[in-house]
């Protein structure tokens, strides 16, 4: 149950609240979109979503119109630049929170059009839920954890979903699973495929090998990279007990890659908390919560590292957190990275910088990380921020788990003057096969290009456009040409055989 303790470090911590300073950047505008104030929810944990309508939409880990005495509950919300914060489910509105409770992970939106999330705890038999639900706020229980003897179906999901080229849905659960030399109760981790409609598969159980050398406690979601493998992390296990990354077939083979702590004092880090992204140049990037060479005495597990690993393996260390006097550079990535348009990567840390509550860094995704530029953070009011996320207006978006009017959160977005492109859902298919198109300003819209070849189209509303993937179409950018402006993709749509 280490995930709870992690919540409760949070829930525990002091509030701080500071203004932004930018260090050696270019010009920044930080604005807060939004305060949570407990009704509507509180202490956005996980980084937000853009669904095909435009909107951004995420989720709150506290807070509701239903929250119970110790204060379990959380929402699902809705921010439109239209309409403001909206809430669209307050979870526990069903006896003993048979709806679910405490959603900590993001949403992803499936093909289907749905969003769908995970709660870590609640459901009908209180093991933590995956849900869909519709963008005008429709919620339905897709499963309950703990469905059957000792959680072999695992329990606690802390991580979001991610939709394969298959079409079923994957993820992972903290605990449960029935792994045979797991010695803590009801299991150690599961990986499961659960299809749009609700049937779920157990696919792996950590510790599974003599000592978890496989791995431990999964707290991060999957990615699918363009061999068509699904990539994740593990927090403990592996052969020197510091968490593992591994890559597994959609079928359910999984190889341990790399186990942390392999050098001494924990140098190529250790405990990854958040999960991997793979960037344009094919390799995969990742964050370790503790481990690396740099950190202030008083933490000598280590303030954390960004790593690079390659799809079959080869890891390295780029940068080791507290590298600079008093941690300006930030320490204890918990998130993950998100590539921008300009082929950067950006994320954040829990703390260091200014007052110790969190920074926002930039890395270019080359084999010698350099900080481009380090907030000093919070973002205007605020503090302990999520992952980040670009919307196809280019601007960065994400929320700070405290801060705010009531202490309970907020959302904020931040300018570094990068351009809008496009998006596609889903980012990979056969020729023929349906596609979805999100962007800005898209109304008016002249031509559509897969990699050069033009397809029909249609201009659903100024934020999607609706097509299908061309005959001889290959892989490569979308391009969509407005009155305006001449759009590329964010990264290269995959033609499936």
């Amino acid at each position: 149950m280490a995930r709870k303790a992690t919540i409760g470090k949070r829930v525990s911590a002091a509030i701080a609240i500071c203004a932004l300073a930018a260090l050696g950047s270019p010009a920044q505008t930080c604005t807060t979109l939004a305060s949570f104030h407990h009704a509507n929810g509180a202490n956005p944990a996980a980084t937000l979503v853009q669904a095909t309508s435009g909107d951004l939409f995420g989720t709150t880990a506290g807070g509701g119109t239903n929250v119970l005495p110790n204060g379990t509950g959380g929402t699902v919300f809705k921010i439109s630049p239209r309409v403001g914060i909206s809430t669209l489910h307050s979870f526990c509105a069903l006896a003993n929170c048979a709806d679910g409770a405490l959603p900590a992970a993001p949403l992803v939106q499936a093909t289907n059009g749905d969003l769908y999330g995970t709660t870590y705890e609640g459901g009908p038999t209180a093991g933590g839920t995956v849900f869909k639900i519709t963008q005008s706020g429709t919620l339905t229980t897709v499963y309950g954890f703990c469905s059957l003897a000792n959680c072999a179906d695992g329990e606690e999901p802390v991580a979001g979903l991610v939709q394969a080229t298959n079409g079923g849905l994957y993820g992972t659960t903290a605990n449960g699973g029935a792994g045979v030399d797991c010695v803590v109760p009801y299991g150690c981790g599961t990986i499961f495929k659960i299809t749009p409609s609700g049937a779920l598969t157990t696919i792996y159980n950590f510790c599974s090998l003599a000592d978890c050398a496989d791995g431990q406690s999964p707290w991060a979601g999957l990615v699918q990279a363009t061999n068509g493998d699904l990539y994740g992390t593990t927090y403990e296990g592996g052969a020197h007990g510091g968490g593992t990354v591994f890559r597994m077939t959609p079928s359910g083979t999984l190889t341990t890659l790399y186990s942390f702590c392999a050098l001494a004092n924990c140098a190529d880090g250790a405990n990854p908390e958040a999960g991997l992204v793979q960037a344009t140049n094919g390799k995969l990037y990742g964050t370790t919560y503790y481990g690396g060479a740099n950190c202030q005495a008083n933490v000598p597990a280590g303030c954390g590292t960004v790593f690079e690993i390659i799809p079959s393996g080869t890891l390295t260390t780029l940068y080791s957190f507290c590298a600079l006097a008093n941690c300006a550079d930030g320490a204890n990535p918990e998130a993950g990275l998100a590539q921008a348009n300009n082929g950067d990567l950006y994320g954040t840390t829990q703390a260091g910088a200014a007052n110790g509550s969190g920074a926002i860094f930039q890395i270019t995704p080359s084999d010698t990380l350099t900080t481009v530029s380090s907030f000093s953070f919070e973002c205007g009011d605020g503090s302990t921020p999520s992952a980040l996320v670009q919307a196809t207006n280019g601007g960065l978006y994400g929320t700070m788990y405290y801060g705010g009017a009531d202490g309970a959160g907020t959302i904020f977005s931040l300018s570094l003057g990068l351009g809008p492109f496009v998006e596609s859902l889903p980012t990979a298919g056969k020729v023929g096969s349906p596609a979805k198109i999100l962007g800005t300003n898209l109304t008016g819209a002249t031509s559509v290009t897969f990699n050069g070849t033009a397809t029909v189209f249609n201009v659903a509303s100024p934020t999607l456009i609706t097509t299908t993937v061309p005959t001889g179409a290959t892989s490569g950018k979308i391009q969509v040409v407005t009155p305006s402006v001449t759009l590329s993709s964010d990264m290269p749509f995959r033609v499936l055989p």
